[in-house]
This record gives structure tokens, sequence and C-alpha cells, in this order.
């Protein structure tokens, strides 16, 4: 029962941060399209900046946007605040229930070092408010300066914070510790500074002052970061399930890669709204990126020893290879994959996986061989010490099996 209870609150959990994610970064990628679909003209009301004709849904939109707000404003205001704050409560909610309750498994390598529970948690706290503190810092300097170094400023921070962590954290939890870093950011642009700003508009309005334009252009500057920087925060969120892109020595690269990617795609995607022609040479960089990350993804992964006369493996599974691989499996991996396991505060298996008997074990190779041998996504912080020639001895095993289902 209370398996079941765990398993459905972190699923409701993690239903309610997709639902809040969805809403926020719909919201945000339709303004963003709609800011970049505004077209001038002279019939537009005073004070308006353009005008964007929509249908959908059966019927038809008319948009106009004000650089400031118009001459007066209305009873009612819609504030694109609540999915933002939504989705970060959520996914923090997360981080904690699986991440930090869970440190020594998802955070902690105890081969780089090992800290306990408490200070890792403690690093995690402080590299998220750090990271928000110095972008915050690179956007207020920068803001009358070149915005190619502004964004270089914020893509290198980004790079050495992934390096750092990758040196302390696990290769997992590293990877979710600068998705949260981004996370935040995005949020913080919404709670402190977006917000704020637009508030700030409206009292000057309702105090029938002039607001001051340096707060739209603030506002835009943040929301086009945000722009940018959702679709590695995604590509981070779904990769926990792909251990060969997060569990390998290159991981931290490999997000500053994506950090590319995403940005070529939203460029895509924000000149196309323009109503120019999209720049499809963006297509060209994508692949050579992505085909690097497929390249240092392996480069990455555990070095082993090089298996010899694979041929002879065919006919069948020797038998000390089987044992050898059984013996590994059962010491280093059956203390939580068990029907008892003997993890503290464990009551059932990691995906009800049992591996404490052979059958378990040749029905569950493919997943072994992916989490322990193309990756060091298992053991979780390598916390049972699993070597290089153990992780050899288990490939060994997967290829005599695969071998023989092949033949």
């Amino acid at each position: 029962m209370t398996f079941l209870f765990q398993e459905w609150s972190e699923l409701v959990l993690r239903w309610f941060h997709v639902i809040a994610g969805i809403a926020w970064i719909g919201s945000s990628f339709y303004f963003i399209a709609l800011d970049l679909s505004l077209k001038q003209n002279k019939n537009l009301p005073d004070k308006a900046h353009g005008e964007a004709w929509q249908v959908h849904g059966g019927g038809f939109y008319h948009l106009v946007k004000y650089l400031v707000a118009p001459s007066k404003l209305p009873s009612e205001l819609t504030w694109f605040k609540w999915e933002a704050y939504a989705t970060w409560v959520s996914g923090f909610a997360l981080l904690a229930l699986i991440y930090y309750a869970g440190a020594e498994l998802y955070m902690i390598d105890i081969v780089k070092y090992d800290l306990e529970k408490y200070e890792a948690v403690i690093i995690s706290l402080l590299g998220i408010i750090f990271g928000w503190l110095i972008y915050d810092f690179i956007c207020r300097i920068s803001l009358k300066t070149n915005v190619y170094v502004l964004i270089c400023s914020i893509f290198i921070l980004i790079t050495v914070m992934s390096w750092v962590y990758s040196q302390i954290f696990s290769y997992r939890g590293a990877f979710m510790q600068i998705g949260t870093v981004l996370g935040t950011i995005m949020v913080a642009n919404v709670l402190m500074i977006i917000i704020p700003g637009q508030k700030k508009v409206v009292s000057s309005l309702l105090a029938n002052d002039t607001p001051n334009p340096i707060h739209g252009a603030i506002a835009k500057q943040r929301s086009l970061h945000n722009n940018y920087l959702t679709l590695p925060v995604i590509f981070i969120m779904i990769s926990n399930h792909y251990p060969l892109i997060y569990a390998t020595e290159y991981s931290w690269l490999i997000i500053s890669i994506i950090l590319i990617i995403g940005a070529l795609i939203r460029h895509f995607f924000n000149i196309k709204h323009t109503g120019a022609k999209p720049p499809y040479w963006v297509c060209f960089p994508i692949i050579i990126l992505a085909s690097l990350i497929f390249y240092i993804s392996d480069l990455g992964k555990p070095q082993l020893p090089k298996i010899k006369n694979t041929a002879s493996l065919i006919e069948k599974i020797p038998e000390n290879t089987l044992l050898n691989a059984k013996e590994i499996i059962i010491s280093k991996c059956s203390m939580c994959h068990a029907r008892e396991p003997a993890w503290d505060n464990m009551k059932n298996a990691p995906k009800l996986v049992n591996l404490e008997t052979t059958a378990d074990i040749i029905n569950n190779i493919e997943s072994i061989h992916k989490q322990s041998v193309l990756s060091y996504a298992m053991p979780p912080g390598n916390i049972s010490f699993l070597e290089d020639n153990e992780r050899s001895l288990i490939n060994q095993l997967y290829l005599s099996i695969h071998n023989l289902k092949n033949y």
C-alpha cells in the first residue's frame, strides 16, 4: 500500500507539473508568435504599436498591442503568471521528493565526493540561487550593450555551471541540477522582472502619470530569453528517461550543445512568425550538432576492455560468463532490485525490476546493459562500486545472450 501511495503521489505531481508547463509554455510561445506577427496600420488606435488578425475555432480575432498601455485601461486585465509559478512549484516539489529525499541515489556519487545528504541539498540550493543572481547581474549590466555579448555571457555561465556540477554530483544529478537552474531563471524572470514591471506601468496609468517605457524593454528582453531557454529545459526534463544522454562523462557538454540547438529551433519559428522566409539553413547546424551529441555520448560512456573471441559466444553462454556476471549483478544490484530490498526505507524494487535469479537477469539483460554498460546510470551514484572490469563481464553476458537470440 505504501509503495502504491508513493508511486501515485509522484505520478500525480508529475502530471500536474506537465499540465502547468504546457499552460505556461503554450502561452509563452503564443505571445512571442503574436508579437512577431504584428503589422503596422495607419488606422491603429492612438499609442498602438501593431495589430494582428487571427482565425481559430470558427471565429476571427483582432488583436492590438500597446507598447506601454492604452490611454484608458479596461476594468479587467488578464495576467499570465500563475502558469509559470505553478510549473516551478510543482517542479521543485518533484526535485525535493525524488532527488533531495533520495540524494544518496540520485545526486551523490561517492567516487567523486562522498557527500552527506544535507550537503548535497545545500550545494544544489546554493547553485540555484547563484545561477539566478549571476544571470540577473549579467542582464542588468548588458541591457544597453551588444546583445551577442549578453548571449555569450549567459551561455558561458550555464556551460561552466554544468561542468562544475558534473564534477560534484552524479551525472544524473548534475543534469537535473542545470535543468532546475534554467527553470528557476525563467520563472524568476516572470516573478521578479516582468510582472513587477507591468504592475509599475499599471500603477503609473492609474495615477495619470506617463509610464516609463524601460519596463517594457526589460520585460521583452527577459521574455525572449525564456522563449529561447524553453526547449533546452524540456529536453533536460525528458532526458531523465535516457541514461545514454545524461549518464556519460561529457553530459555537461551535451547540455551546452542542446542550448544551441534549442536556440536554432526557436530562431526558425520566430523568423517564420514574422512572415519572412523561414531560415531553413538552421537544419544543417542542427544536424551537425545532433551528430556531435551522438558521438560524445558514445565517447563518454564507460570505457570497457575489449571482448576477445566473441564469435565463440554464439553457440552458447559460457558457464563462467554467466556465473561471473550473475555474481556481480546480485552483489552490486540486488540490494535494491530484490523482492525484499535490503536498502533502508525501500519497500519494493525500483520499477519492480528484480535481479535475484538467473531468470531475472536474463529477462532484464537489455535494461541492465543500457543502465550499467552503455552509461553510468546504474548503480545510482555508483554507490555499490561497480568497476569497469565488472561492467565488462556484464557486457560479455549481454553479448552472449544477444548473439544467441540472433542465432
